[in-house]
């Protein structure tokens, strides 16, 4: 029987008593699935704690993605490894340096990613969770350009580093991510951890290329049609955007998860929670994942009404199981009828 999951990512939060009522809400709602995050201040704060939060969560029956948040720059917190590596930060086209970015070809990068991993799997990890990786653009000027990208590049195509993005830049992107998602991704295989990515829908031409390493076991997308612009049909960006990946995904024998927004939604707006999960289970996901738990009331960019957002993501998510369910029920009485 094929399965259905719903999730929530959960942040901004590591006083247990508290944790243990949100997990417990989110185990009463039937939810699957909770991302933490695991930034680098929680490396240097939480580090003992996260292994009651992976806990709590587990004994509420749900599965724990660990997210990479802001490790090497956005999305998520800050990270402080730029302020060890200068070095390290990704420089754009036009020489300005990133201030919170970390380029994917630096050899420390790669070492502190190792050792971040080393961290997830000393408090229980068991899965985690790259999310939105991509190099950094500001309109006509590009990342990474950084003078080990610049060494890189001339020792694979035989000429300096172009200040426009020509098809070997492209080309030197792509590949750029593919060899440091395929190290950080085999060694976390190599200690038994899984690992899930998500991308953003503007890097999707370039950053899909992940889902092809061997050791990344699921890829997904969040299609946020952010709402406050009304520039979006939420079931038709959701399904149509789901759709794609869903039959790229298979194609490559692998698994897939959809994002369904929960922050930022202005009041009056929340069915649009509904529409939106309709649209992707409608399109064929059966993994669906909020950001954020109770409309990412924690956060500066949380829904106007957290409650109200909350409600309408969980009566998305009982209605794509019950849909689920009913489906499976007609297709058993048809059979035995």
């Amino acid at each position: 029987m094929e399965r259905i999951r719903t999730g929530a990512a959960y942040h901004g939060n590591r006083i247990l008593r508290h944790v243990a009522d949100d997990m417990a809400e989110m185990a009463r709602m039937n939810m699957d699935v909770v991302v933490h995050m695991f930034s680098h201040n929680d490396w240097d704060r939480h580090l003992g704690v996260m292994s009651e939060i992976c806990k709590i969560s587990e004994y509420n029956g749900l599965e724990v993605w660990i997210d990479n948040w802001g490790i090497g720059g956005p999305p998520g917190d800050k990270s402080h490894f730029l302020q060890y590596h200068p070095e390290a930060h990704q420089v754009y086209s036009d020489g300005s340096i990133d201030p919170v970015s970390a380029c994917y070809n630096s050899p420390a990068f790669v070492a502190f990613t190792k050792n971040w991993i080393e961290a997830v799997a000393s408090f229980g990890g068991k899965k985690i969770f790259w999310d939105e990786p991509h190099f950094k653009n500001k309109g006509e000027i590009f990342s990474c350009c950084c003078p080990t990208c610049q060494k890189l590049f001339e020792e694979k195509y035989g000429h300096p580093m172009p200040k426009e993005m020509t098809e070997e830049m492209k080309e030197f992107r792509v590949n750029s991510l593919l060899a440091y998602f395929d190290t950080v991704c085999s060694y976390a295989a190599s200690m038994g951890i899984e690992n899930s990515a998500c991308v953003m829908l503007h890097t999707l031409d370039y950053a899909k290329q992940i889902m092809t390493i061997p050791t990344l076991n699921d890829f997904g997308i969040d299609p946020y049609w952010h709402p406050k612009s009304g520039k979006r049909d939420p079931y038709e960006y959701v399904y149509k955007s789901t759709k794609q990946i869903i039959a790229e995904t298979d194609a490559l024998g692998k698994q897939n998860h959809i994002w369904i927004q929960g922050y930022d939604i202005p009041h009056g707006k929340e069915d649009e929670i509904i529409v939106a999960a309709d649209a992707a289970y409608d399109a064929g996901a059966r993994t669906l994942i909020s950001w954020a738990f109770r409309g990412s009331e924690s956060n500066t960019y949380k829904s106007e009404c957290c409650e109200r957002a909350w409600a309408a993501t969980c009566e998305a998510f009982r209605r794509v199981r019950s849909r689920h369910f009913d489906a499976i029920r007609a297709e058993n009485f048809k059979k035995f009828n």
